[in-house]
């Protein structure tokens, strides 16, 4: 059954259950353009009926489709999500094609025995592929999916659930969280063509959907606390004021920019057995103060033969790179198979100033196809908060494999930028570290 005969067949017009703002998602979802549809917004901004009209169109119109219905813990399952699949089933005006029983998590769809199954998420690896008596999961929705954990934990259940059938939507409704650096947030700013991300608010829906009384309340915060309105009812990421980095572009670098790329500088932070090995190269635009990353070597478990390989294949002209110079031994390997790399000194303020100097850019633009890890370091990094809840003033050293390698390579533009610093602030005070540079023979300290 289409859409377009539900609609005879109920007598119900879509525009009558679904918000302008969603026009664009319904028929983008119709013509199948997505596989993955992130819905963020604030209270009232219809995102979950959205959805779950969606999947009730879209399994009346294909007798194979399924669908799976997720929330991180189980308890909430019926009265939320259930309940809205049953309030779409109703508005829709097909309550003689679906069956609702009061005891099971499942509605079925009576014509063909298509089902509408639901999980909690409370041990996402007991989530296994489902079999059905007809079809398989085409649709997945992740209610609420701030809740989960992060995205390695809704990909171990997609992998599970996306098998077996030609097509998928997988539907992921949230409320973005108030921190820029949350995984949702972060995850929603990567590249990935097959992904339709959308953003809706109460202020696109006919108000007498929502009720006066909503209408008051949400106008009574905006004019008593605005920065609570905005990030509950606007669904805005208002921050928490633990945010390092504010100035990260996540798009796409194409091969002509990285032609063109004249000032570049490479980086390397060590690990092997817990801490990935990160490599990063760059180019440094100092007039504009940005910085363009747009390749990157991350591995856990890597020996320095096997990165050596590697950076010396992209590194063709065996340029300078920087290197954490905590690692001696591994620093004279490389140095041994030919390679032009220098330690960077750490000192006691040494970590603070280079993200200093990183948040002092106008822009770092990160190619997060080309580099997925340092994308995602960048972008969730924050202030750890102590017992009272109040930030720290030091930066954590954790999950900064990536930035430590980024401040490694731009050691010598932040020496510069400091001593042009000191020149504004008379007296002129000294440095509170040493870089060292290699020399024929040994190192030097200057």
């Amino acid at each position: 059954m289409t859409s377009h005969a539900l609609e005879q067949k109920a007598d119900v017009s879509l525009t009558d259950v679904i918000a302008p703002s969603f026009y664009g998602v319904h028929w983008d979802i119709h013509d199948g353009n997505h596989t993955h549809y992130w819905l963020g917004g604030g209270r009232g901004s219809t995102k979950s009926s959205f959805v779950a009209c969606e999947i009730i169109l879209g399994m009346m119109a294909d007798p194979d489709a399924n669908a799976v219905v997720l929330r991180k813990v189980k308890d909430t399952l019926r009265e939320s999500v259930m309940e809205q699949l049953a309030w779409a089933i109703e508005v829709l005006g097909v309550e003689d094609y679906w069956e609702i029983p009061d005891a099971k998590l499942v509605i079925t769809y009576k014509t063909t025995g298509q089902e509408i199954r639901f999980r909690g998420a409370d041990k996402p690896k007991k989530i296994k592929s489902m079999k059905f008596s007809r079809g398989y999961t085409k649709y997945i929705w992740y209610e609420e999916v701030d809740e989960f954990t992060g995205m390695e934990e809704v990909r171990m259940i997609n992998q599970s659930l996306m098998r077996g059938g030609p097509k998928f939507t997988v539907f992921y409704s949230y409320n973005p969280p108030k921190s820029a650096n949350n995984w949702v947030n972060a995850e929603v700013k990567l590249t990935r063509p097959d992904r339709l991300a959308h953003h809706s608010n109460y202020l696109t829906v006919p108000r007498e959907w929502l009720g006066q009384q909503f209408i008051v309340e949400a106008e009574h915060l905006r004019d008593t606390k605005p920065i609570s309105y905005e990030h509950e009812y606007l669904g805005e990421v208002t921050g928490t004021g633990g945010e390092v980095f504010g100035n990260v572009q996540i798009r796409r670098i194409s091969d002509e920019e990285i032609k063109g790329f004249y000032n570049l500088r490479r980086g390397l932070d060590f690990g092997y057995a817990i801490d990935p090995l990160s490599y990063l190269v760059m180019h440094y635009d100092r007039k504009h103060k940005r910085v363009y990353i747009f390749h990157e070597l991350y591995k856990v478990g890597m020996s320095n033969h096997s990165a050596h390989k590697h950076i010396s294949a992209e590194n063709r002209k065996n340029e300078v790179i920087k290197a954490d110079s905590a690692e001696p031994k591994s620093i004279n390997e490389f140095v041994q198979y030919g390679l032009r790399m220098y330690p960077v000194k750490k000192g006691p303020d040494s970590v603070e100033y280079g993200i200093k100097f990183l948040q002092d850019m106008e822009a770092i633009i990160i190619d997060d196809i080309r580099c997925p890890e340092t994308a995602r370091e960048f972008l969730t990094y924050e202030l750890d908060k102590d017992v009272h809840g109040n930030f720290k003033a030091a930066f954590p050293d954790k999950n900064n494999h990536s930035i430590d390698a980024a401040r490694y390579a731009l050691n010598d533009d932040m020496w510069d930028w400091m001593k042009r610093i000191a020149e504004k602030n008379k007296p002129q005070t000294p440095f509170p570290f040493r870089t060292e540079e290699p020399y024929e023979g040994g190192f030097q300290t200057w």
